[in-house]
């Protein structure tokens, strides 16, 4: 009999793996122009494999996926195409209509919301499971809507068990289409109800995440990143709950504000690793591994710290992530309605002692809850973003080397001084800058840092971390 650490380490391991695709399955090309034909929601009670479907559409593995029900919290967006005609999936969380439990009751708000804005619902049924009046209130709420509505029974694995699914007519539906979301069953005559049930001609083309400054919102659990999503949004795009976890998924918002396009990358809160082998679920370990994935694709981290509680050490932690992937990162201390201006002042000052390893980064204190701070948090952001994207000429560096050299020239090693010939930037977002010399082994590690502190000073590039990389100079003739 399997111990209950190997079974949690197998549960993991599976999860992980959902980062691969499935033979045949086809990833949609993220930079695909084609024009949209309208928005199709994804709806169902819990764990009817709507995510499961939702990644079998979309080509990918997005969404993560448990046995375990409540999985989906929030609204999750991705491109997909039915036929000739791209259009936009939203996966949803389990609606259960008669439950009075708060988070159960954001879940609902979130998927009315998606059925308002959606042109097409699926609605996806268990195959294996008995009718409940559960099922009953749903479709009623789908009728309202007045909605093209398609009904799925998914889970449909095999002969039997679509036989099985007839029973679910019951419920009054013209038309149901078995499905394995799965082994990808049946998912063929499914698009082609999609591609039927889309408007004949494209909606207007949603705004594209190109240009957009990436950000990425993280922190320990309830720190206020969701809420903050809203407030910048403008609507409760995000569910929030008082009970830390509430996020799972990585959820992509893309909102305009200040004269910028920011899309905003929601994460599931990151606790102590030792915390989540011990009391956390699988479900945990993968979702902190996608908020570890969305700073590396992000150009800015947001590291949000609750300002009531302080900064722990677990934010320093977190923060060194980001640094560590080379993200430009803004702090911002949430929840400032909460202390008067003395305690938030020493708010701040604790902060700078606990993430002084990082002094280049700006502090911004905010109110998720009530919006202050939040427009001076976006200009730095912005500003970040600006810096962390910057190329320097090669001539006003080298005219800034030169001036370096001569102030402080680099310390002897071994009774000679290594020679630096010259400064380049090779990269932008982030920089990072070569210098070219004779002996870079010989370069002390304080001078290499005096030289950095040097480059961010004379061009302005705070909230950044700047990497400076030397390299030894081919002498003539070498190969």
């Amino acid at each position: 009999m399997k111990s209950a650490r190997r079974k949690k380490k197998e549960e993991e391991e599976a999860l992980l793996d959902q980062e691969s695709l499935t033979e045949g399955d086809a990833p949609i090309p993220e930079a695909s122009r084609a024009p949209s034909y309208g928005l199709v929601a994804l709806v169902g009670r819990p764990n009817t494999g709507k995510s499961t479907l939702f990644n079998r559409l979309v080509g990918k593995r997005v969404a993560i996926v448990h046995d375990e029900p409540g999985v989906t919290r929030d609204r999750h967006y991705a491109d997909a195409i039915a036929g000739n005609k791209r259009y936009t999936l939203v996966d949803t969380g389990g609606l259960d209509p008669e439950s009075d439990d708060p988070m159960r009751q954001g879940i609902a708000r979130q998927v009315e919301l998606a059925i308002a804005e959606a042109d097409v619902v699926i609605c996806v049924l268990d195959a294996r499971v008995p009718i409940t009046p559960a099922e009953h209130a749903e479709l009623g709420l789908l009728r309202r809507s007045q909605k093209p509505v398609i009904y799925v029974a998914n889970k449909s694995d095999n002969p039997r068990l679509e036989t099985e699914a007839t029973d679910l007519y019951r419920l009054g539906m013209e038309q149901l289409l078995p499905v394995s979301a799965l082994h990808g069953r049946g998912t063929g005559d499914l698009e082609d109800a999609i591609e039927a049930a889309l408007p004949k001609e494209p909606r207007v083309e949603p705004p594209s995440h190109e240009g957009a400054i990436r950000v990425a919102l993280i922190g320990r659990p309830n720190a206020g990143k969701s809420s903050l999503v809203n407030r910048v949004f403008g609507e409760e795009r995000m569910l929030v709950d008082s009970r830390p976890g509430t996020t799972r998924d990585a959820i992509d918002t893309l909102v305009e504000r200040r004269g910028h396009r920011f899309l905003l990358i929601d994460t599931a809160g990151i606790r102590r690793k030792s915390k989540v082998h011990k009391e956390g679920s699988p479900i945990e370990a993968v979702s902190v591994l996608q908020a570890i994935r969305a700073m590396e694709r992000a150009e800015v981290v947001v590291l949000l710290c609750d300002a009531a509680e302080g900064v722990a050490e677990q934010d320093a932690k977190v923060l060194g992530l980001a640094v560590d992937r080379g993200s430009g990162v803004v702090i911002a201390l949430n929840k400032m309605d909460l202390l008067d201006r003395k305690t938030m002042t020493k708010a701040e000052e604790d902060a700078r002692d606990k993430l002084s390893f990082a002094p280049w980064a700006d502090i911004s204190p905010v109110s998720a809850k009530t919006g202050r701070g939040v427009d001076r948090l976006l200009d730095h952001i912005a500003n970040v973003a600006d810096v962390y994207r910057r190329r320097v000429s090669t001539g006003e560096l080298n005219r800034f080397f030169e001036q370096v050299l001569a102030t402080h020239p680099p310390p002897t090693h071994g009774g000679r001084a290594p020679r630096l010939f010259y400064i380049t930037q090779a990269e932008t977002s982030p920089p990072l800058f070569v210098v070219l010399a004779s002996d870079p082994e010989k370069i002390h590690f304080s001078y290499r840092r005096y030289v950095a502190n040097q480059l961010r000073k004379a061009f302005k590039l705070d909230g950044v971390p700047v990497r400076v990389k030397y390299k030894a100079r081919r002498r003539r003739g070498a190969e």
